[in-house]
């Protein structure tokens, strides 16, 4: 059997609403229909905008699927019919819409898209910018307006075409002032507070950056799919490398300037981790300083791992297609490089092709360290120059010696040619210390110890001379290479040691989704791509390394030494363990809702077996005493046990009914009758059952939006619950006041209060918090006054009552032309 192709999905991404998203979805719909598609509209939301509705002219409409929720009805994509009618392209209005309860099959619009992108079916949908995961808070905090329907950025950047519909802030408030986005009577509400012209800027700045960015991923992988490695000067992008030396402030602070120069110029900071060149010297804590910098300017930093500084500097900028690329001018003195040769600078600029170089002066330039501290590691230039200078230094020394015969002796003459082996060891090791210490035994022989011109050895002291002085020229070039070795280790242990911590560091800062390791992965190792296979492919040029969790993970690109792999190994495994860590948390959200079944379950038989066998078993011994023929009861007695059993089954039904209650609100199931409600109409019933109670004055509140009896069940339950806990004597007072569109009522008690720490549990069912009376109740009062009141569009919160206490404050919403007003 063939597996069908997943379909293929298109975003048209607006910055506000009533850019014309939904038309041009339309449209798009339409133009492929006129091509021959198979084009239906499963779902789209006009708003009465008769310019929108009249795309729907000639396309093939899926009739929704009708659904109840808390006695309301309303409509959804019936994603079932639209699998069974199964067209090419399929046009699904609201991306990020959140279905009603019960609606249909997936909580979300976008995993129902999902559904019919894996069914083979082409989408065409429509999100704005503020319902993106990642914009979500920078939206509310430009508004002033919390977004509850989102949808997961990843997935929105999986859509094989992403485009931007835009529209100036100006021409948007214009299409608004002449009604072709929202009805009259919202217009001016709208244009002064949501379409303010600097909220819609900043809006479409945003969706303008997320779009950019977008193209950017599609353009790099298009690079990498071509194999093009040259620069392509979209946009600036200026690399700035990081030694971890006193420099890099300065060096920083430069390239930022060079990156804001140009409107939308990037900034990555990137530190290679290696023994030489910008990795000699490295301050862990100047990185960390300059890394904050770097990302307090608006950058980004990066790490990666090379053998040579310059090609890993390189091979990074022409990654992320950089146009500049800026470093610091060397620390070496003129010795150094005399001795050394080209330094990072130079071999960047060599390499660097059509990517603009900046060498930044500084006040460390050319204050560098001494040789020996500066190399760790043997490069080719010292390898092809140390066996040069063990043949040309000792003849140097000699010509100059020569001039000099009879002003020195033979021990400051052969000390001198020491000097010069060590020397040797310090450029080339051992192998040129070697050749340096032959070719100066030979000269020392044959011009400075008697006979002078020739090679004789007839004198044991000459001989014991010549011996002594080979043996300490190889220790010492031994002892110096050595050296060498081990700190070339120490250095790249300390590399890898940096790699790790940084990684590790990212990881408990950010939290790092499984996509963003294998990012940090390719871009560490300077690999072209890294996924995450079940099996490693059997192919040239892939790197596979086990991650665990029956995972392994495959790089593309270069071929890797192994000396970069045991670090590889450590990513791997942070891979395999996020991996793990996924899918516990898949396992722990598919075990939860059990668990909270199986604990509400638990408290309900707790509590079914006494609070409601109390009651029950009251009117039942109430009851059979009456029917009993052996007792002959008084009047008075008869009337005290008809009001126990009167009594006891009042309070078994009021425990039955808060059950099917709480049921019908976890279900989903109870109906409301909303219509506007005055206080001074419920409160008289509410309190019929707790004496005592003060009331303020609530006349002069409007009329809020209810539904009476729920109304009454939640105020009954509030004060209930505050009379069980207020000490004897202690009235409640309920007060109420109006703040804005929405109306506040209070139920105070002068009780033990309730710490901050215990106060999510109180709205808990089977909850009796400092409650140790089992015959107080099921703990249902403050669950469904909650559950009661958010069923009508209000909250339920505690507050602390000044001088101890607890207060709960119900906020409803305002009937009224003010409330109208500020809602629209």
């Amino acid at each position: 059997m063939n597996e069908v192709p997943r379909g293929r999905l298109k975003v048209y991404i607006g910055a506000a609403p009533g850019v014309g998203k939904t038309y041009r979805m339309l449209d798009e719909g339409r133009r492929r229909a006129g091509r021959g598609a198979d084009v239906v509209v499963a779902f789209a939301e006009c708003h009465g905008r008769p310019r929108t509705e009249a795309m729907l002219d000639g396309l093939e409409v899926v009739p929704r699927a009708k659904c109840r929720f808390r006695g309301g009805q309303f409509e959804e994509m019936d994603v079932a019919a639209v699998l069974d009618r199964r067209p090419q392209v399929a046009v699904v209005d609201e991306f990020a819409h959140r279905n009603v309860p019960g609606g249909g099959r997936n909580t979300k619009r976008w995993q129902d898209i999902e559904d019919l992108l894996a069914a083979g079916i082409d989408v065409i949908t429509a999100v704005n910018v503020q319902h993106l995961e990642s914009l979500k808070d920078v939206v509310e905090k430009i508004t002033g307006v919390p977004q509850h329907e989102t949808v997961p950025d990843e997935v929105v950047r999986r859509a094989q075409q992403v485009e931007l519909v835009d529209i100036p802030p100006e021409g948007l408030r214009r299409r608004m002032a002449h009604g072709n986005i929202y009805p009259p009577e919202k217009i001016d509400a709208a244009l002064a507070s949501y379409f303010r012209p600097g909220n819609l800027t900043a809006l479409r700045q945003l969706a303008l950056l997320w779009v950019a960015d977008r193209v950017d991923e599609a353009l790099n992988s298009y690079r990498a799919e071509h194999a093009i490695g040259g620069v392509w000067e979209t946009r600036e992008r200026v690399v700035v490398a990081l030694t971890g030396g006193p420099e890099g402030d300065t060096i920083v602070r430069r390239a930022a300037r060079i990156a804001a120069r140009s409107a939308g110029g990037d900034l990555l900071a990137v530190h290679v981790t290696r023994s030489d060149g910008l990795a000699a010297g490295a301050s862990h804590a100047s990185l960390v300083r300059q890394r904050r910098l770097v990302e307090d300017l608006g950058g980004s930093y990066h790490q990666v791992v090379g053998d040579d500084v310059a090609t890993a500097l390189v091979e990074f900028a022409r990654a992320e297609n950089a146009t500049q690329l800026v470093l610091g001018a060397s620390r070496r003195g003129r010795l150094e490089r005399f001795l050394t040769g080209l330094g990072t600078g130079e071999s960047v600029v060599a390499l660097s092709g059509d990517i603009d170089v900046h060498r930044v002066t500084h006040e460390r330039a050319g204050r560098g360290t001494l040789l020996p501290s500066r190399r760790r590691t043997l490069s080719n230039a010292r390898l092809i120059a140390g066996p040069v200078a063990g043949l040309v230094l000792p003849v140097l020394l000699t010509s100059v010696l020569a001039q000099l015969r009879g002003t020195l002796n033979l021990t400051s003459e052969a000390l001198l040619f020491l000097l010069a082996v060590v020397g040797v060891a310090c450029i080339g090791g051992v192998a040129s210390a070697v050749i340096a210490s032959v070719t100066a035994s030979l000269l020392l022989n044959y011009w400075f110890i008697p006979p002078i011109g020739a090679f004789t050895l007839d004198d044991p002291n000459a001989l014991l001379a010549l011996a002594v002085f080979a043996v300490v020229a190889a220790t010492v070039a031994a002892v110096v290479d050595r050296s060498l070795r081990l700190s070339r280790r120490a250095a790249r242990a300390t590399a890898e040691a940096e790699t790790m911590s940084s990684l590790a560091g990212s990881i408990v800062r950010g939290g790092q989704t499984i996509p963003a390791l294998l990012e940090r992965t390719r871009e560490t190792f300077g690999m072209d791509s890294v996924e995450l296979l079940d099996e490693p492919p059997d192919a040239v040029g892939v790197t596979a390394v086990p991650a665990g969790s029956g995972a392994c993970l495959v790089l593309h690109g270069r071929d890797m030494p192994s000396s970069e792999r045991r670090v590889l190994a450590a990513f791997a495994a942070h891979v395999g363990a996020a991996v793990e860590r996924a899918r516990l948390a898949e396992a722990a959200a598919e075990v939860e809702p059990v668990k909270a079944a199986d604990r509400l379950r638990t408290a309900l038989l707790r509590a079914v077996g006494h609070d409601l066998r109390t009651p029950l078993a009251a009117g039942w011994a109430a009851v059979a005493s009456l029917r009993s023929r052996d007792v002959e009861f008084s009047a008075e007695d008869r009337d005290e046990l008809l009001a126990t059993a009167d009594e006891s089954m009042a309070r078994l039904n009021r425990l039955v009914e808060n059950l099917l209650d709480l049921s019908r609100l976890e279900a989903g199931v109870l109906r409301l009758k909303l219509r506007p409600t005055a206080l001074e109409e419920v409160l008289p019933a509410a309190l019929v059952d707790t004496p005592g109670v003060e009331v303020g004055d609530v006349e002069e509140i409007p009329a809020v939006l209810a539904d009476p009896p729920l109304l009454e069940r939640v105020i009954a339950n509030l004060v209930t619950n505050a009379a069980r806990y207020s000490p004897p004597g202690a009235k409640v007072l309920v007060t109420a006041s109006a703040l804005g569109d929405r109306a506040e009522l209070r139920v105070v008690d002068r009780g033990p209060g309730l710490p901050a720490a215990g106060r999510d549990r109180l709205f808990e069912p089977f909850q009796r918090l400092g409650d140790t009376d089992n015959t107080t109740g099921l703990g249902l009062g403050l669950a469904l006054a909650r559950g009661l009141t958010e069923a009508m569009s209000g909250t339920v919160t505690p507050e602390d009552t000044p001088g101890g206490g607890l207060t709960m404050v119900v906020s409803l919403p305002l009937v009224g032309p003010s409330a109208a007003t500020l809602r629209a």
